[in-house]
């Protein structure tokens, strides 16, 4: 069975699923020079085509595949879901599913309703608050792109207001069988250099073990009201020791590319066999902490030989001469530590040495040992 991997980014789901032995081909937005070597790939810039769901159909009506699995990005088009598994297999949520999980207006009404918390919301049409921070957050959002703090002005369409939570942002993972969930691993999202775009991750979270059993107690709500399948996570602010749910992901989710490197297996393999209804007993990660980051282009350049990125590990590395715009995602690194403060340190140095390559330096060799300046 030739499968198709399909998102703005598959490099990472694409190497957990070539650990489970699966054929593979690939459709991302990047096309990085990894994902080229690991598998067949279509990439949209490649073809001088825009993302959007248009784009992907056309690319993937002249491939030969026989099942299809979403990542990133694509939850929000139950239509295009529809369309690629027209005629194979699906191996994820279907489009009726992602409509009700990722509509804010059935979701948290539900959570609420079972004890869980979840931030106020108000949508267009909806008398706007008069007090208080406030998140602008399109309906159809990932990544943390669009998201803003209210200026006071009317809402358009497409949009919500979300009431702005302090707090640790944070996410959890899962595998499901449509009944049934078990926990992967839960972990601290980092922020980008700005706005509220994703910086990347740390496992696990430093949190209280009652915060664990309502994250796990969430996912098991959410599995059985949505019939959730497969691989799946939400995001939450954790506040006052308590996870306060801001939106499902009904598909392969960013941090369980840490998953597959501490517990050292594949996530992809545990997705397909928890839809044949088969969960596994527990995951056990590594120990210490885990972590990836992502790293942005503080200024616009143009990379140079990027070939010894490649044997230091880092992912989604771009091809020679590719203009990387300012603010625009570089690369991803990764790192492991016996502490969350040094596996911080690490990713750190580990970022500022490639964006020092990036902007043509010398690349110094791997940081393998750091200050724990966190002290944890």
């Amino acid at each position: 069975m030739k499968i198709l991997l399909v998102g703005l980014t598959t490099r990472a789901i694409a190497e957990s699923a070539r650990r489970a032995g699966c054929e593979i081909v690939t459709i991302d937005l990047f096309g990085d020079l990894d994902q080229k070597r690991l598998c067949e790939n279509v990439s949209l810039r490649e073809r001088g085509l825009r993302y959007s769901a248009v784009a992907f159909l056309a690319v993937a009506g002249e491939l030969r595949y026989d099942a299809v699995a979403y990542c990133g990005g694509l939850e929000n088009e139950p239509e295009l879901i529809a369309a690629l598994a027209a005629g194979r297999t699906l191996l994820g949520n279907g489009p009726e599913t992602l409509r009700r999980v990722r509509n804010p207006d059935v979701l948290f009404p539900f959570l609420s309703s079972r004890g869980f918390a979840v931030p106020r919301t108000v949508g267009v049409g909806a008398p706007l608050p008069r007090g208080g921070r406030w998140l602008v957050k399109p309906i159809r959002g990932g990544g943390g792109r669009g998201i803003g703090f209210w200026d006071g002005q009317p809402l358009r369409a497409g949009v919500i207001l979300e009431e702005y939570l302090e707090g640790v942002p944070a996410s959890a993972v899962f595998v499901a069988d449509g009944r049934q969930s078990v926990l992967l691993g839960w972990t601290e999202q980092l922020p980008g250099p700005t706005g509220f775009a994703y910086g990347g991750n740390l496992l696990p979270l430093d949190a209280p073990r009652a915060a664990l059993d309502e994250v796990s107690a969430i996912a098991e709500a959410v599995t059985a009201e949505f019939e959730l399948r497969g691989l799946n996570g939400f995001d939450f602010v954790l506040r006052h020791g308590r996870p306060v749910v801001v939106e499902v992901n009904p598909r392969y989710c960013a941090s369980m590319e840490l998953v597959d490197r501490a517990a050292g297996v594949s996530v992809f393999g545990m997705h397909l066999a928890a839809l044949r209804g088969a969960l596994p007993t527990e995951v056990k990660a590594g120990g210490g902490s885990w972590g990836k980051a992502i790293v942005y282009a503080r200024s616009t350049v143009s990379v140079g030989d990027t070939l010894a990125w490649l044997t230091r590990g880092v992912r989604d590395v771009p091809h020679r001469g590719e203009v990387i715009v300012q603010g625009h995602p570089i690369c991803t690194v990764l790192a492991q530590g016996p502490t969350r403060g040094v596996c911080r340190a690490l990713l750190e140095a580990e970022a500022e040495a490639i964006w020092e390559s990036a902007r043509g330096g010398a690349l110094p060799a791997p940081a393998e040992t750091v200050p724990d300046r966190a002290g944890s």
